[in-house]
This record gives structure tokens, sequence and C-alpha cells, in this order.
């Protein structure tokens, strides 16, 4: 019998774990190592999603372990009064990297930092309307979760006064239409600011946008679009909050998203990537923005605001990051891992869609009307991960059966070709298998 069958182990989890959204994977991990993760059988099953879209150099790396035994060894938490050294050298490291976002504040979470970015735009504007994406994802908290609207709105009481959303653009759906059917994004985005402005009391203070759309179904804005979403924003005295949790640090070949575009928001959010699996967040913002801010009292104090030890893990991804050449490599590899899910876009008609950008690609499963296959969607992982790869795929209502595959940057062209193989020989299967993988229900 399989170890990953253990009764005690998972009747354990269900008597005691409380269920927080899909269902658990059917296998028992016992450790993690490169760009793969082993089960109770040690079977080794690539990751093509780098945990929580967060291991960005790879499970336990040589340079992230020792530094983590160096730093608990000298000082890991402190008063959050108290500065360290690995605290303003990332500060100064992350500064270097955005110029002109000079001002820097060390968080644990994505949402805690998109909660403090529109708790400093509020101040700072003095206003308190904040807008995002109809299929954005920002966090589960507060003011962060008021400007998600892909998934938990209902059911939880009144959002936070004053969030405004706008249709998120999507290529492979487009809402407005060049002749030749093509994405007319500007009157898109003309349309949805004139309904902003109806919508609107005169309060705009923010607009918070990632600039691809993960859990939304990995889209991402069109060239230009970045560009002109700020200019919204100026002509309406509103600050530009970027999100970049999962497109920061290399990611999608650029070492932020925003760099691709030519613009620098206003504020810029970090999580999961700078981290490697640990939790460490940032809220960048410029000189100016965080003077104003400071001059009005801007408080937003936690428990783990500063602390050494995730700052000496960011400083070590940096490294990690810049001494393995991993933003170019991430561009180099990613157009290998696009070429190949192209390639099953021509040999399977339930592949409808690729996109993203760098190692944050989306695979979207359709139906012979192409509309989107959840079912197949859901059959297609099951068997890849029965065959040693896991894939993250999007079950969002009206999100659409999407994959976002985003394997960490440290990932070979072996280990890409492993898991383009599995994908197919998964599709195959699923496409006349109607068969559910095991697993522990959340419903």
């Amino acid at each position: 019998m399989s170890r990953n069958q253990d009764p005690a182990f998972w009747a354990a989890a269900r008597k005691h774990l409380i269920r927080y959204g899909g269902s658990f994977d059917p296998a028992i991990i016992e450790r993690a190592e490169g760009c793969f993760v082993f089960d109770a059988d040690e079977r080794p099953i690539l990751d093509f999603t780098s945990g929580q879209m967060s291991a960005l150099v790879g499970h336990s790396h040589p340079h992230i372990v020792a530094t983590v035994q160096r730093q608990m060894g000298a000082v890991a938490h402190l008063f959050s009064g108290m500065l360290s050294r690995p605290v303003v050298d990332l500060a100064a490291r992350l500064a270097a990297l955005a110029p002109g976002l000079d001002r820097v504040m060390l968080l644990s979470t994505g949402a805690e930092s998109n909660e403090a970015a529109i708790r400093m735009a509020k101040l700072v504007t003095g206003r308190h309307e904040i807008v995002a994406f109809s299929k954005s994802w920002h966090g589960m908290t507060g003011a962060a979760s008021s400007a998600t609207y892909s998934a938990g709105r209902k059911g939880y009481g009144p959002a936070m006064v004053g969030s405004l959303t706008i249709p998120a653009p999507n290529t492979f759906r487009p809402r407005f239409r060049h002749a030749d059917g093509s994405l007319d994004w500007k009157t898109e985005l003309d349309d949805a600011f004139g309904l902003i402005d109806s919508q609107s009391v005169g309060s705009l203070a923010a607009f918070i946008a990632e600039p691809i759309l993960s859990s939304g179904g990995m889209l991402e804005l069109p060239p230009g679009y970045l560009a002109a979403l700020k200019e919204k924003c100026r002509e309406r005295g509103m600050l530009l909050i970027l999100d970049e949790a999962q497109t920061g640090i290399g990611r999608t070949g650029t070492m932020f998203a925003f760099q691709r575009d030519g613009v620098t928001p206003d504020i810029l959010t970090l999580s999961k990537t700078i981290g490697a699996g640990l939790p460490l967040a940032a809220v960048m913002t410029t000189a100016e923005i965080e003077d104003i801010a400071h001059e009005k009292g801007y408080l937003f104090y936690t428990t783990h605001v500063s602390d050494p030890l995730p700052a000496a893990v960011g400083l070590a991804v940096l490294d990690i990051v810049e001494e393995e050449g991993l933003v170019a490599r991430a561009g180099r590899l990613g157009s290998r891992l696009f070429e190949g899910l192209s390639q099953l876009k021509q040999r399977f008609d339930c592949v409808g869609d690729v996109r993203g950008r760098g190692l944050m690609l989306g695979v979207e499963i359709v139906n012979p009307d192409r509309s989107a296959d959840h079912e197949l969607g859901s059959r297609i992982a099951a068997e890849a991960f029965r065959r040693g790869l896991s894939m993250n795929i999007v079950k969002l209502p009206g999100m659409g059966g999407v994959f976002r595959i985003a394997p960490p940057l440290t990932i070979s062209e072996e280990e890409i070709d492993l898991g383009l193989r599995i994908i197919a020989q998964s599709i195959e299967v699923a496409s006349v298998s109607g068969a559910r993988a095991p697993g522990i229900a959340a419903e």
C-alpha cells in the first residue's frame, strides 16, 4: 500500500483542518528540492507552480537554507521600532532595482502589503474610493478583499465603502473589438472609466492592478495599456498601485513586469517571489508620497514589520537571481515553454489559448464552442498529478479552466520538456476519461 494512503493522517486531516477552498491533493508531501516535491513514497512531483507561486529559486536552495540557519542563530525577530542590517540592506537593494521608488516597508504577506498600500493612498490623497479589475485578486483581508473581484465576495457582508471595478482586458474573449476581431482595449478602457466617473462620489484615491491577473485567468495587460491606465489615474488625481506579488523579481523576463512598459507606479507591492517561500512582502513608493504620508501620521504597525530573518532571505533571493542570471533565464526558458504549450494548442482542440510572459503562462481549456471546460481541466490536472506533475488550475466561477504555469526560474530545459510531455499525455487520457482523482473534498 502506498504510504500516501496513511489512514491516520487523512483521518486527522478531515477531523482537524479547516477547509479553505478547493480540495487537497491525494499525497503526503514529505520534502522538496529544486523543482520537485516528494511524497511519502519518495515519488518526485514536478512543481509547475513554484509552490504557491512563491518558490522563485526552487525548493531548498542551498543559499536560502544557509541564510535561514545563519540568521536564526543571530536574530530573527525584533520589536517593530528596532532596525537591523538585513532590513536596511534589502530596502536599499530593492530601491536600486526600481528607480524612483526609494522608500520601502517590509511586511509578511501580499494581502498585508496591499492593505498598507491602499491605506497609504487614502491618507495621501485624502480620498477613499479604490478601483480594481473585475477579475482581480489582491488578498483576503479588509481593503485587499474589497479590491478582489475574482472570488470570495458573497456571504461576507458589505465590502469596503468606495470599492469600484472595471472589466479586465481579455484578448481571448474581447468585449470591444477591432474590425479584425482583436481586442480594442483603448475603447474598452475609455468606456470603463466613463462608468467609473459616473459612479464615483468624487473621491477617487487609487487604482490597484496586477500586470498579469493570475487568479483571474492569467490575463496579461496588453502593451500600452499600463501607460494609458496611469494617464487615466493622473487625470483624476488618483495613485496607481501595482501588485506584483507573482510577476515581480524576474518572473516575466524583466525584474518587474511594469518595466516592459516603461511605466513606474506610484506604489508597488511585492510578496511571494521575494521570500522564496517564506512570508516576506514589501511596499515601495516615492520619497514624495512617503513624506506626505509620514507628515499625515501614516500608521501601519504589524507584529512582523521589519523582521530581520525574512529580510535576510530576501537579500539571498536577490543574490541568487543576480548570480544565476535568472531574469534573462526566465525570458529564454519562458519562450521555450510558450512554444511547447503552443504546439499543444495546435495538437489538441481543447487547448483554446496560451498566454502570458516569461515563466508565467496560462493555458485555457475549452469546449468545442470555446467556452471554458472546467470539468476537462480538472481531469487533466488530476491525471497530470498522477503522472508526477503539479499544475494549478483556476476553478473560480466565470474564470475559465485556466492552468497557471509558473515553475521556479531555476528550472532546466529537460524539466520543462518533461512537464510538456506529461501535459500532453494527461490531455490525451483525460479527453477520453471521465474519472476523477481521489482527494479530500472541500465541500
